[in-house]
Formats: structure tokens, sequence, C-alpha cells
């Protein structure tokens, strides 16, 4: 509908009919794939961490961005280090809560969640997650927040006011760290609770505290894909 006509001159039924169509139309700004291809999930979501996100019980992972893993510290420059992945996955809470979100999908990853862009309320999540330093723009996939970063580095902002690990590099160390003391290498630990059956990746802030009893049905994996086929969910951020 024209933005020249004004909303007083439309019938009651041609108001309801455009309230309609705008609940299919990805608000001004969105964060569109390149080409405006990909389908279109949407509606209220689920923080799962820092760059991983649930709606209608689909796993959607931010594409473009790593965020520090929910138990991850960071330098803070004078202030010595802080819970840099909490605060991630308290930042994209704030940035979707309440919020209409809309993405578009860019295929699926090998743990068959959904790789997307979105936005809530028009805001691109993945740039504001960059842009407080709350992610860092994740350039072996996309080169899209490659700007955004280098201005969060200049402001000092978040994971940029002080040392920090990148959240590739802190997985990649934990791993190597677990996987020489589980069974066969499979450092993943599968527990079963009143929570329901869970994953713990190496680098989860309560991995250190799960044990493995297989009696309760809970065991060792040796990849999240592994752990998905049998049925365990992996675990949520704080």
């Amino acid at each position: 509908m024209s933005e020249h006509i004004r909303t007083t001159r439309l019938r009651p039924v041609a108001l309801a009919l455009a309230a309609i169509l705008s609940l299919q139309m990805v608000p001004q700004g969105a964060a569109l794939p390149p080409g405006n291809t990909g389908s279109l999930i949407s509606g209220r979501a689920t923080v799962i961490d820092g760059d991983t996100i649930e709606i209608a019980g689909e796993r959607i992972r931010l594409e473009g961005i790593d965020a520090p893993e929910t138990g991850q510290t960071c330098g803070g420059g004078w202030f010595g280090t802080w819970a840099c992945g909490r605060a991630a996955t308290d930042q994209l809470r704030w940035l979707v809560g309440g919020r209409r979100v809309d993405c578009y999908s860019a295929g699926r990853d090998k743990y068959n969640r959904i790789l997307g862009w979105c936005a809530a309320d028009g805001r691109d999540i993945s740039a504001e997650m960059v842009r407080t330093g709350h992610a860092w723009a994740f350039v072996r996939y996309s080169t899209r927040y490659e700007g955004v970063e280098a201005e969060a580095r200049r402001a000092k902002v978040g994971i940029w006011k002080g040392e920090a690990e990148p959240a590739w590099a802190y997985r990649a160390r934990q791993w190597e760290v677990a996987e020489p003391k589980a069974p066969k290498g499979c450092a993943i630990k599968g527990n079963v609770s009143a929570n329901g059956r869970i994953y713990h990746m190496p680098w989860s802030p309560w991995y250190a505290k799960v044990r493995v009893e297989p009696a309760k049905g809970e065991r060792w994996f040796c990849s999240e894909a592994e752990a998905a086929k049998a049925g365990f969910r992996p675990a949520k951020g704080p």
C-alpha cells in the first residue's frame, strides 16, 4: 500500500487486511541475506547462548558472528577479568526479549541447526552483538560484519576492552584439555536429569560438575550430531 494513502481514508476491512499483511513482512532494516533469498521463520525467540536462539522448536545459529562461550571469561583491561560469555547471553536476551524475531535461513549446519540472518523489530541482531563487543565477526564464514567489528575494536567495548581469546580458539583449547581424559577421546558428556537428556560440551560452565553414569542412561559422545541423534539436547546458557 502506498505511503501517500492516509490510513484515515481506509475502510475497516482494508485496515484489517493491511494488518494481516504486515505480519508477513520483514521490518525495514531487517537482516536480509545476500540476494534476499532463503526461507523465513518468525516468532518469539528463546536464547540458548550468545549466538544461538530457538524459534518454534527450531534451533538457529546466528550467521556471521561467534560469541564468547557461556563459561568463558575475558580480560577487562585495568579491571581484571569479566564473564564475557554470560554477558553475551544476557545481551542477546535483551535484544530479542518480547520482540518478534525474523530469521532468513542460509541453510543448515552439520548439527541440523538453521544458519540464520536474524532481526528483532528490524534491528540486525548479529550486527548489534558485534557493535557492542559481545561477539566477533566470524570471518571464516562471512565478512559481513568486519566493518562493525572494526568500530567496536576502536571504541574498546566489550571483548575489546582487554585481552580476549576468540571463541573458536577457546573451544579448541577446551576440547584439547578434555579429550585425553575422556573414553576414546569422546569428550561430550550426556547427562540425564529432571530437565531431560542434555549434553555438555567441554566449554560448558557445568562440564566439570557433570558425572557420566551409564546406569542412568548417560553416556559420552564424540560429536554433537551423535548426541542429537541419541535424543540429547544441548545445555542452555544460565
